[in-house]
């Protein structure tokens, strides 16, 4: 049985072992997918949280499963606490890029020898996002590359990891923590990873203003950038930028002035 089908298989029997149609949230432990994988005789991957990190950041839930969502609401795995996952039914809650919003032109400053090395998108777009200086020029800060994929805990979550996080300065002196997570083309960008990456700096930077970034890929060489908040448990935007990366040769003129 190929990986896919094998989480597939171990995340459904861990679902229906526990769903009741009048229940919106249950938990379970890591633990379970042990008992699962003998139940259904699936030999387990050595990395039994790739599984579970598999179905909540790169695959859609198993067909099942979907099955069981009323209009309007969707099945998200979040974090509750030390190897400890919680199945919880959610407005359908995503955010994509605008077709309709203006496309900023600003020159290309990424090595060329980072876009021959660069192994996958994500890591492209974090490369990319960092060399151009997008997050200064996004929210108006100086700001400086911290760390990228961040392992850590979070209370009442679990394990996360942040694809990069970066420190802010303003021009009053005020510090800003940033955490950016990044997309591909694909992917959307959901409430479980947004949620994460909020809680971890209110409790990790208690006191300093937390400015949560999502970066995803668009056609034509266009990077979307995104400030989120959380409110009434759903993402909300707080402003959204889309901008071309192209070679300081071909910037337009009067597009500038029109900036301006």
């Amino acid at each position: 049985m190929a990986k896919s089908n094998r989480y597939q298989a171990l995340i459904s029997k861990i679902f229906f072992d526990r769903y009741k149609a009048s229940v919106e949230s249950f938990e379970f432990e890591r633990v379970a997918l042990e008992h699962s994988a003998e139940s259904l005789e699936i030999k387990l991957p050595k990395n039994l949280g790739d599984v579970i990190y598999s179905v909540r950041f790169r695959t859609a839930l198993p067909d099942d499963i979907l099955a069981t969502q009323p209009p309007g609401m969707e099945w998200i795995i979040e974090g509750a606490g030390r190897a400890t996952y919680r199945f919880k039914l959610v407005r359908v809650n995503r955010v994509v890029p605008r077709a309709d919003l203006v496309r900023v032109s600003i020159p290309d400053a990424t090595p060329e020898i980072i876009r021959a090395y660069a192994l996958d998108d994500e890591q492209a777009l974090l490369a990319i996002v960092r060399y151009n200086r997008l997050i200064d020029t996004f929210l108006g800060l100086t700001t400086y590359s911290l760390q990228n994929h961040l392992r850590t805990t979070v209370k009442g979550i679990g394990q996360i990891e942040i694809d990069e996080l970066y420190i802010g300065l303003d021009k009053r002196g005020c510090h800003y923590v940033i955490p950016v997570q990044a997309k591909g083309g694909k992917d959307q960008i959901g409430i479980v990873q947004t949620t994460q990456d909020i809680r971890f700096v209110e409790q990790k930077f208690p006191g300093l203003r937390c400015r949560a970034i999502a970066a995803q890929f668009m056609e034509d060489q266009v990077i979307a950038l995104f400030e989120l908040t959380l409110e009434d448990d759903e993402i909300r935007v707080v402003e959204e930028r889309h901008y071309r990366l192209v070679p300081a040769r071909d910037l337009d003129r009067q597009a500038i002035q029109t900036y301006r």
